[in-house]
């Protein structure tokens, strides 16, 4: 009798914590979805990453965020805009970067039943009813990139125009990422710097036919899955998504290997060490002198002594991975 008491009361437990996420996610859920985070988080659960590593993440390459999250376990952490997966992307302002913390939402074709469940599951939970295209909009902080995945719909999948978009410009000073469209696209240029928007492209129509099924919840956006509070970075050439409790590391170890490349593109351009075939023909403990002695000089994008240990952690397993090395 007890073997089957656990698991219906396991059951039940589970079944009452899906209701109470059904639309906007609770933040004991948020938490549970993103447990290695261990620092501040904003009231709905959401993780805070700290301002001063989103405005250090600006300047950090894809290549080396990817390299390093793929060493990590993290492979889909890229979607790219030039085409090559699904109907491209626009950008509102090309040349301006953006970075931030994502809330997410998912928006579906409309279904009057599933609609209706909707709507009185978020009358439960506290939420602003009806539930339209404003209720993430309401819920931004400053810092957040609003996210969501309307499936790619142009013709009356606009899911904001320049009403909603200053909206979102005054709460977040940032801007949207939408796997969908959205119109007013002159007055959302005009909106200023406060505001950027990555879209599937511009329809002139007003949003019809669709429903939101869930906020603060996990999304796809092209071949990246995105959880509420990740950081994102977003150029001209597409975004990166960053687990939070990475960022740190991820951030750090952009900024050293460019650091790197560049004592080395000084390297080459001076003849100071033979190049060839892709490596200097030098001992490396001259070359790491040299390069500690150049890093002497340089404003450093990070604390000294954030580096100092960065470091030392690499070092360390540098000399791991040469000790497990298996013999020849």
């Amino acid at each position: 009798m007890k073997r089957r008491i656990f698991p219906m009361l396991f059951f039940l437990l589970i079944t009452a914590t899906l209701v109470s996420q059904q639309v906007v996610w609770q933040p004991d859920v948020i938490k549970a979805l993103t447990p290695e985070w261990t620092g501040e988080r904003y009231p709905d659960g959401r993780p805070k990453v700290p301002d001063e590593l989103l405005e250090r993440l600006k300047n950090c390459a894809f290549e080396e965020i990817q390299a390093f999250l793929g060493q990590n376990g993290y492979r889909n952490v890229f979607e790219n805009f030039a085409s090559l997966y699904e109907n491209g992307w626009q950008i509102i302002h090309p040349d301006r970067v953006m970075t931030g913390r994502a809330l997410t939402a998912q928006f579906m074709p409309m279904r009057p039943d599933f609609n209706n469940y909707v709507q009185s599951q978020a009358k439960i939970e506290g939420t602003h009813v009806p539930v339209t295209n404003y209720a993430p909009i309401i819920k931004l902080q400053e810092g957040d990139i609003y996210v969501a995945d309307s499936y790619g719909k142009m013709e009356g999948g606009t899911l904001i125009g320049s009403n909603l978009g200053n909206a979102i410009a005054r709460a977040s000073k940032r801007g949207v990422i939408y796997n969908g469209s959205l119109r007013d696209y002159e007055g959302l240029e005009a909106i200023g710097e406060t505001f950027n928007g990555w879209i599937r492209g511009y329809d002139p129509s007003a949003i019809e036919q669709m429903m939101i099924a869930w906020v603060n919840a996990p999304i796809r956006i092209g071949r990246v899955t995105i959880l509420p509070g990740d950081a994102i970075l977003a150029k001209k050439i597409g975004i990166a998504v960053i687990p939070p409790h990475l960022l740190n590391d991820c951030v750090i170890n952009s900024e050293y290997i460019t650091l790197r490349d560049e004592f080395s593109f000084e390297c080459i351009r001076t003849n100071r060490f033979p190049y060839v075939n892709e490596a200097f023909v030098v001992e490396r403990d001259v070359y790491e002198k040299a390069f500690n002695e150049w890093l002497d000089k340089q404003k450093l994008p990070m604390p000294r002594q954030d580096l100092d240990d960065f470091l030392k952690k690499r070092e360390k397993e540098r000399l791991e991975r040469t000790r497990n090395r298996p013999n020849p």
